[in-house]
């Protein structure tokens, strides 16, 4: 079996010089480039044809985000963006260009040292499609200027989201596709790096008329907000409708949880618990599914078609915890829909 050929995108060469350290006893995985700026990382995709790669996003001549979105338009590979988590808006931004995920630059011997080789193999396996380029900005789908007056506090619903690799692509379709007074709380729970998830609500908040903020422990929960995980802590909704961040303990898979958000959202709001499941690698967010289908709730998947990786939601429609199965670009109009539904036959005209 081939090893996994890997190009370092990173300015500083001291930067490449530790990324390098932590691969060389990875025997299947080899360094075929190193690159000291976007411009460079362009060619030797096409001239190197890796199978991943690992973009920094502050560099001179081209940065990050320009290379990211030449690269996916040209010749697509899948890239990890490893940059500082001060610079967390940016990281996400590269995400919705077409990088896959995004880590902290680790140190040698760091906790997150151990990471990187393992991102890379996971993402090396990823089939990417060619990107347009885009003008910079986000557009709401035509579908949102439809959208009828809000219903009074969606008749107490909620919507708990679960999401991980292409995820923050995926909510930046979906969230800017809302109403300014959609009338229930978002809950998202979106697998990231430590450090990250505050960059994310910041720019998932430049991109829609909803607020979105980091949830916060003892924070009552409000129709029209979208609340984020951080990913040091599990986020959970209590009876009182108030958010409780719990810790990670010592072997959780997952950061932060997607099934303890969702089993939450189902023990608090029960049949008026809306559940989505979005693209990631992995299961979790399949059984807390299921767990708001069996309270009566209702229950979407993102298809396999508008995915990254149909691993998570791929897992929740095999298993039937997915109620509707929908490409990214219906899933605002459908939870407009759901929020102002009655009853569960104001809801029969979603696609399954």
């Amino acid at each position: 079996m081939s090893a996994i050929r890997v190009v370092l995108v990173d300015d500083s060469a001291l930067a490449r010089d530790v990324l390098r350290s932590l691969l060389e006893g990875e025997a299947d995985i080899e360094v075929v480039g190193e690159a000291a700026n976007g411009r460079e990382a362009v060619c030797m995709a096409c001239e190197l044809r890796p199978n991943v790669i690992s973009m920094d996003l502050e560099m001179p001549v081209m940065g990050g985000l320009d290379a990211i979105e030449e690269i996916m338009a040209t010749k697509a590979v899948p890239i990890l963006v490893v940059s500082d988590t001060a610079d967390a808006r940016n990281a996400c931004e590269a995400i919705r260009r077409g990088a896959l995920d995004v880590m902290g630059k680790p140190e040698l011997n760091s906790p997150v040292a151990a990471e990187f080789a393992a991102k890379l193999r996971l993402l090396s396996g990823v089939p990417v499609i060619t990107h347009l380029r885009s003008n910079g900005h986000v557009f709401a789908s035509p579908a949102a200027k439809e959208f009828a007056a809000p219903q009074a506090a969606g008749h107490g619903r909620a919507v708990a989201i679960a999401s991980s690799t292409g995820g923050p692509q995926a909510l930046a379709r979906i969230l800017p596709a809302l109403p300014a007074h959609f009338p229930a709380p978002l809950l998202i729970a979106q697998h990231i790096a430590d450090g990250f998830a505050a960059g994310m609500a910041e720019w998932l908040g430049g991109l829609c008329r909803l607020p979105v903020c980091l949830g916060k422990e003892g924070e009552p929960i409000q129709p029209g907000v979208v609340y984020i995980s951080p990913s040091e802590s599990h986020m959970a909704v209590t009876p009182a409708r108030t958010l409780t961040l719990m810790p990670r303990r010592d072997g959780d898979l997952y950061h932060p949880s997607c099934d303890l958000l969702l089993k939450s959202v189902a023990n608090t709001f029960g049949r008026r618990a809306i559940g989505v499941i979005l693209t990631g690698m992995g299961h979790d967010g399949a059984a807390g599914l299921d767990v708001i289908r069996k309270f009566g709730g209702t229950t979407i998947a993102q298809d396999e078609a508008s995915s990254v990786i149909y691993g998570m939601n791929g897992v929740a429609v095999a298993s039937g915890s997915a109620q509707h199965i929908l490409p990214v670009a219906e899933i605002a109009q459908a939870l407009h829909r759901l929020v102002a539904a009655e009853t569960s036959d104001d809801m029969a005209g979603l696609r399954t």
